[in-house]
């Protein structure tokens, strides 16, 4: 279990009151099944973009669609009873005003059921958050490396290595958190700097690669799992490994078809089963 037994869906406000406290336990879920598992070790489960990736092969998240997170999103609220459940709000959904994004983020909330919506971006979004969290929706930020423009901050690399862009990712995080978000993720940024910004904001930061100081932390289920054998982040610790299980019981799979050891008698109907005498 985690650190926190809920007896009821974990609220927005229950998040908020856990900064500086216990270590808010997050991770990704985009299907039913596995949403189920997790909900009973979570305080938060993020129905991330990152879908666009993870199930859906894509190169990045950009195209994912308004239609995918909201399908993806409903299955995971449906399969849970106790985890705060958050969705991204894709690429080109949000950017273009405060009123599209209301747009956007209410649809969302109203087809899923979530509890909340997550948008990236610092300083230009703030505006944006205010009125979202004005007209009654609670925003999770996200700060750093925001897959969503990773073309146009150079790729998946970590942020704030110079004074420059760390000056700028605080600001980014201030103004985020002064617009009223209940907490922001701190992707891929170095460690003083998730430490530095943690005690600094009034808001629960969510580490994914920054520190562990942060109030929380959150990893890519397929990550953590080790559903993937092709590269791994350097901040991803692999508590298992999913892949290879698969691989091992699809190659057995494949040797009992290949020899009729299966289907067996006994996983079919209307065969009568022979039954072993004692000598």
């Amino acid at each position: 279990m985690s650190a926190s037994v809920h007896t009821h869906r974990v609220s927005v406000r229950d998040i908020v009151k856990r900064k500086g406290g216990t270590p808010i336990v997050c991770l990704t879920a985009y299907t039913a099944p596995v949403a189920k598992i997790l909900d009973r070790h979570v305080d938060l489960l993020l129905v991330g973009d990152s879908l666009g990736m993870v199930i859906y092969g894509m190169d990045n998240t950009q195209g994912v669609t308004v239609p995918m997170m909201i399908n993806h999103g409903a299955a995971v609220v449906r399969a849970t009873t106790q985890a705060c459940i958050v969705v991204d709000l894709p690429f080109g959904s949000y950017e273009s005003s405060p009123q599209a994004a209301f747009e956007t983020a209410s649809r969302v909330l109203a087809d899923t059921g979530c509890t909340a919506v997550k948008l990236e971006g610092g300083v230009v979004m703030a505006e944006t958050v205010r009125f979202l969290v004005d007209h009654g929706i609670p925003v999770m930020g996200h700060v750093g490396l925001q897959p969503q423009s990773v073309k146009a901050s150079g790729g998946y690399r970590v942020h704030g290595r110079s004074e420059q862009e760390a000056d700028r990712i605080r600001a980014d995080s201030h103004a985020i958190a002064d617009a009223g978000a209940f907490s922001i993720v701190l992707e891929n940024i170095v460690e003083p700097l998730g430490r530095s910004l943690t005690g600094e904001l009034a808001v629960p930061t969510i580490g994914i690669g920054a520190s562990p100081a942060c109030d929380g932390q959150i990893l890519v289920t397929d990550d953590m799992v080790g559903g993937f054998t092709d590269f791994t982040p350097r901040f991803v610790k692999r508590f298992a490994d999913v892949a290879g299980e698969i691989d091992r019981a699809a190659k057995a799979f494949a040797s009992d078809v290949a020899a009729r050891r299966f289907p067996a008698p006994e996983h079919c109907s209307g065969v009568e089963q022979t039954k072993g005498r004692a000598a």
